[in-house]
């Protein structure tokens, strides 16, 4: 699409601006092959021609480029993460084509999407709008509690009345305080990306030695903060949030919105799982993958499967995920588990890949980062960590990692 808009505004023989600058990806549509809808509608055609534009674009423009995986479904890797593990660096702009830009906010970039207009202007011009947003500082204060993750802080987020009444739409998120400086920089991308559910321009941490210590173990950059790089004393702010992470616990939302969050001790009902997903750029990291292994390492121990008449599935954000988790020996706890293992790319977040449901009775608790009517397929999703999601795969119901240790 921006590439047409690109063509009608300027003639099909323009040139871009800095096309090393440019980065295009194939990750939504990538497993169009294995999902349902696209399938059973034969939409599958309609998908090789956007996949084929996409590398004429490439070829033409000479911009850097992610693909498919040859011989395999799948892609390289998913954007949003891929940039943050690539390419974005501190005090960078990074514009995209998607709501979760800014998951590269974590590095300290000012990453936010871009509608196909402007980023087909941005591709011509080397340049694009951008209005100085008002900033809202949310403190972490305190320590996270065992079991409760940086998805359990922006479910906890999204169920404010601010966020709720729209009070932070196209606002900077700055996520400040001990409980963020405590956490690696995965932890971090989950806190600026789904600054996206909550209308947010963008999310933002201020590097530290964190992000140096990232950049250089993996990217083998070794980076200088520079003073600027941060807040300044006494900066101005639209408003403050202050969380005390010590009183956080797992929470999840319930089918259909993601701002309809509670804390999970507070769902007294037990709700059946037959899908648990874990995946997408909010939940398919290294670090998330640590903490699907933890449960799934901590079943096995204690005699668990992932329960009969469940379906845990577990896709890589990026291939240096997968590598990662090879290297770590999971699949090996993955496959003993009963776990499904797929291919990087976004799968059934975008309703488009193994995971999704198929019919209207199925119930999915998944660490995707929104769960409107139809988003993951026809089924009610559950949204929630990916502690949430493996232990919930073990017992076949909702239910969180500690509450599961304490039953077992």
């Amino acid at each position: 699409m921006a590439a047409h808009f690109m063509h009608e505004a300027f003639g099909s023989e323009t040139t871009v601006e800095r096309p090393q600058e440019i980065v295009a990806f194939v990750d939504h549509l990538v497993l169009a092959g294995q999902s349902f809808p696209h399938v059973k509608d034969n939409l599958v055609p309609d998908v090789n021609d956007l996949h084929g534009a996409h590398r004429r674009f490439v070829e033409t423009y000479g911009v850097r480029a992610h693909g498919e995986l040859p011989g395999e479904a799948g892609s390289e890797g998913i954007c949003h993460q891929m940039m943050a593990e690539q390419y974005a660096l501190p005090g960078q702009v990074v514009v995209g084509t998607d709501s979760h830009t800014p998951h590269s906010g974590s590095v300290g970039c000012l990453a936010f999407g871009g509608g196909a207009t402007d980023i087909a202007n941005s591709w011509a011009t080397g340049l694009i709008r951008c209005k100085m947003p008002e900033i809202l500082r949310i403190e972490l204060a305190g320590a996270l509690g065992p079991g409760v993750l940086a998805r359990d802080i922006v479910q906890y987020l999204l169920q404010t009345e601010l966020v709720r009444k729209g009070g932070a739409i196209g606002m900077v998120f700055e996520y400040s305080g001990p409980a963020v400086k405590a956490m690696p920089m995965d932890e971090r991308a989950t806190l600026t990306n789904m600054v996206a559910e909550m209308g947010g321009f963008t999310g933002i941490i201020e590097p530290d030695e964190t992000t140096v210590a990232f950049l250089r173990e993996r990217r083998g950059i070794d980076f200088k903060l520079d003073p600027w790089m941060r807040s300044d004393p006494g900066a101005g702010y639209k408003q403050t949030i202050r969380i005390d992470c010590d009183r956080l616990s797992p929470m999840v939302a319930r089918p259909g919105d993601p701002g309809d969050s509670l804390p999970l001790a507070e769902i007294k009902e037990q709700v059946r799982i037959d899908i648990a997903l874990g995946g997408s750029c909010t939940g398919a990291k290294r670090r998330d993958f640590d903490f699907y292994h933890d449960v799934l390492r901590w079943g096995l121990d204690h005699g668990m499967h992932v329960a009969k008449g469940t379906r845990l599935v577990l896709q890589f954000g990026t291939l240096g995920v997968r590598d990662y988790c090879i290297a770590k020996g999971y699949l090996d706890t993955f496959k003993a588990a009963g776990a499904e293992v797929i291919s990087p790319g976004c799968g059934a977040c975008a309703n488009c890949g193994p995971g999704q449901s198929v019919r209207e009775d199925q119930v999915t608790i998944s660490s995707i980062n929104r769960n409107f009517p139809g988003r993951s397929g026809p089924g009610k999703v559950w949204l929630g960590s990916p502690y949430t999601v493996a232990a919930s795969a073990l017992a076949g119901y909702l239910t969180s990692f500690q509450a599961l240790r304490e039953k077992g």
